[in-house]
C-alpha cells in the first residue's frame, strides 16, 4: 500500500485525467412530475473547490488531527467539506442525521470534536448551552455569503497537496446505526479507506465513467476518489423512509445512472413505483442493496424494472464493509427458496481478502480467536470477520472494543459482527439475524432469519419481525406483521393471520410461532429505514399481554 495513503490524493489524479467530466450533480429543484434540475461541478472544479476549502479550514485553525464534526447537505457541499478536511489532515466526524437530537448529542459528547464545519443552521444550533457542545472552539459556517467570499478568496492556481498520511493514521470517525444498542464511533484509518476503495473496484467494478446515485449520503464520499460521477438524490437523509420515489426515478432515467446503493426499503418504493408506471431503468448496470435482509421478491422486481443490472446484496457493518456479497441471480436461482424453508438468508461468499469464521456463542470478551470453538459447516453460531477493511477499535469506548474485537495468533484483528450465521460447504454465509434478537425458548434458540422469510414474501406483508415475549429461556414467539393494509380487528385480522400461516407452512419452524399479530408501523432505523428494532417491539407487545392471535395495534409512531 502507498505510504502516502490519504485518499484525497486520488481526486487530483481524476482532475488531471478527466477535468471536465461531471464529478457531482446536486439537485436544486424538482418539478411537479418529479423532474429534477441539477447543478454540475466537474472534477477539476471540485479539486479546486476542495483546495480552497482546505485553505479556509487551515486559516480557521483546523489542521492535522483536528476532530471536526461535519454537518453539511449531501451533494457538492458535503463532498467539498469532506475532501477539504482530508486535505489538511483533519479527522471528519460523521453522525447520522436521522438518529435524533438526543443520540446525536451523546455521540458528540463522546467524540469531543474541536471544530464544526456545518450549515448555518447547524452552527447556530451548536451554540445552544449543552455540555456536549462545550468543546467546540472552531465553527465554519458553509453555504453563507461569507463562506462563498472566503472560498473565492482562497482560490489559487497552485494546487493544494493532500496532507501526507500513513496507512495507520486516523482518517475519519463514522457512527454505527445503533440498531441493537447505542451508536458507536468507528475509527477509520487511511489504510482502511484505501482498502475499501480497492474492494469497491475489484468486487463491483465501479470506476471512471460510472454515474452513481448514492441513496445513503456517506457512500458518496468514495466516488470522487474512484472517478465516479455522483448524482445526489432528492431525499431527506433524516427520513429516507418517507421519500417520494418519483424524483429518484426521474434522476435514474434523466441522468442515465449506472450504479446505485440503497436500502431494501428504498428500493422497494422505487421499484414498485417504476412497475406501477410501466417504467424501465435500462441504464442501471449495478444495484447494491443492503442494511437489512433483502426479500427475493424485491430482487425479482428489480430484475424486471432494471433488466441490464446485476443486483448485489452485500453484507457488512460500519465496522467492516464489505464482508461478503451475493448476486440476485443466485438468490432467485437457489438461495431464496432455501431461506423460505428456514435455512437463513444467504449473503454470499467473502470478498477478496476477507475471511469469515463461525464459532460457538459465548458471552463476554474473547481475547484470542483460539479460545473460541469453531462450528461445523451448516451449524449456526456467532459470525466473525477479518480483513483489510476491518476496523481495530471504537472511539473512546475501550469496553465496547474489548467485547467486539479479538486477535488471532498472527496478530490479525477479528470483528465480532453481533450476528448469527452458518457457513455451507461452498463457503457461503447464511445470515440468521442479530444475536441479541434471537429468541430463547423452552425448545431452544430460534433465530429471526430462520422464520421471517417464510412470511415476508406474502403480498400482504410490508415487513415482519419475530420477537420473544416472556422471560429468557421461556420466551414465546410472536410474529409482528406490518401489513400493506391494516386489517380490521376481529375476524378480518384472524383470517389474515391464518392465511399467513398457510403461506409459511413449508417451513416447519413456523409452527413454533404462537401468535401472528399486526402493527400499523414497525420501529426501524433511520439510516436504512429497514432494520427493525425487534427488542423495542418485544417490550411493547410484552407490555400488552395477554397477546392473542390476530391482535391489531394501530400505533404507527415510535420514539427514536
Amino acid at each position: 500500500m502507498d505510504a502516502h495513503a490519504n485518499v484525497a490524493r486520488h481526486l487530483r489524479q481524476h482532475a488531471l485525467e478527466r477535468p471536465f467530466a461531471a464529478a457531482v450533480r446536486t439537485p436544486v429543484s424538482v418539478g411537479p412530475g418529479g423532474e429534477v434540475a441539477h447543478h454540475a461541478v466537474g472534477f477539476r472544479e471540485l479539486d479546486a473547490l476542495t483546495d480552497a476549502a482546505a485553505r479556509v479550514f487551515r486559516a480557521a485553525g483546523i489542521g492535522p488531527g483536528t476532530r471536526t464534526l461535519l454537518a453539511l447537505k449531501p451533494g457538492a457541499q458535503l463532498i467539498t467539506g469532506f475532501y477539504g478536511l482530508l486535505k489538511v489532515g483533519a479527522v471528519p466526524v460523521l453522525i447520522d442525521p436521522g438518529m435524533g437530537a438526543r443520540s446525536a448529542l451523546r455521540c458528540v459528547g463522546r467524540t469531543q470534536p474541536r471544530a464544526l464545519v456545518g450549515t448555518r443552521r447547524a452552527t447556530l444550533l451548536s451554540r445552544l448551552p449543552f455540555s456536549e457542545l462545550s468543546g467546540l472552539a472552531i465553527r465554519v459556517s458553509v453555504g453563507t455569503p461569507a463562506w462563498e467570499r472566503s472560498l473565492e478568496g482562497a482560490r489559487s492556481a497552485k494546487p493544494e497537496d493532500a496532507h501526507p498520511a500513513a496507512p495507520g493514521d486516523l482518517a475519519a470517525i463514522l457512527f454505527t446505526s445503533g440498531s441493537t444498542g447505542s451508536p458507536k464511533g468507528v475509527r477509520y484509518t487511511h489504510g482502511m479507506l484505501e482498502a475499501q476503495l480497492g474492494l469497491i473496484r475489484s468486487t463491483f467494478g465501479m470506476g471512471a465513467g460510472d454515474i452513481d446515485l448514492p441513496l445513503l449520503p456517506a457512500f458518496s464520499a468514495f466516488n470522487p476518489a474512484l472517478g465516479v460521477t455522483t448524482v445526489s438524490p432528492w431525499l431527506d437523509a433524516a427520513e429516507p423512509g418517507k421519500c417520494d420515489p418519483r424524483p429518484l426515478l426521474e434522476a435514474i432515467r434523466g441522468e442515465r445512472i449506472t450504479t446505485s446503493f440503497g436500502s431494501p426499503a428504498l428500493w422497494d418504493r422505487i421499484s414498485r413505483e417504476a412497475e406501477a408506471r410501466g417504467l424501465a431503468l435500462p441504464s442501471l448496470r449495478l444495484i447494491l442493496t443492503a442494511g437489512a435482509p433483502v426479500p427475493p421478491g424485491l430482487v425479482a422486481r428489480l430484475a424486471r424494472v432494471a433488466p441490464n443490472a446485476t443486483v448485489h446484496t452485500p453484507y457488512g457493518a460500519t465496522e467492516c464493509l464489505p464482508v461478503s456479497t451475493i448476486t440476485g441471480r443466485e438468490i432467485l436461482g437457489e438461495t431464496g427458496s432455501e431461506a423460505r424453508r428456514g435455512r437463513g438468508t444467504c449473503v454470499g461468499r467473502p470478498v477478496a481478502g476477507v475471511e469469515i469464521r463461525i464459532v460457538r456463542e459465548r458471552d463476554g470478551a474473547l481475547a484470542n480467536l483460539a479460545e473460541a470453538t469453531p462450528c461445523a459447516p451448516g451449524e449456526v453460531g456467532e459470525v466473525l470477520a477479518t480483513g483489510p477493511t476491518v476496523t481495530r477499535e471504537y472511539d473512546r469506548l475501550p469496553e465496547a472494543t474489548r467485547l467486539a474485537k479479538c486477535a488471532d495468533d498472527t496478530g490479525r484483528t477479528w470483528h465480532r459482527m453481533g450476528d448469527l450465521g452458518a457457513l455451507d460447504a461452498r463457503g457461503r454465509l447464511w445470515f440468521h439475524g442479530r444475536r441479541a434478537e434471537a429468541l430463547s425458548t423452552a425448545q431452544g434458540r430460534l433465530t429471526t432469519e430462520a422464520v421471517e422469510p417464510a412470511f415476508a414474501d406474502h403480498p400482504s406483508v410490508a415487513r415482519c419481525a419475530l420477537v420473544g415475549i416472556g422471560p429468557a429461556g421461556r420466551q414465546e414467539a410472536a410474529l409482528v406483521v406490518e401489513p400493506r393494509a391494516l386489517p380490521r380487528p376481529g375476524v378480518e385480522a384472524r383470517n389474515l393471520a391464518a392465511e399467513l400461516r398457510h403461506h409459511a407452512a413449508g417451513n416447519p419452524l413456523t409452527l413454533r410461532v404462537r401468535w401472528v399479530v399486526f402493527q400499523r408501523g414497525l420501529p426501524v432505523d433511520a439510516r436504512h429505514n429497514a432494520k427493525v428494532h425487534r427488542l423495542k417491539l418485544a417490550a411493547h407487545w410484552s407490555a400488552r399481554a395477554p397477546v392473542r392471535e390476530g391482535d391489531v395495534d394501530a400505533r404507527g409512531r415510535w420514539p427514536r
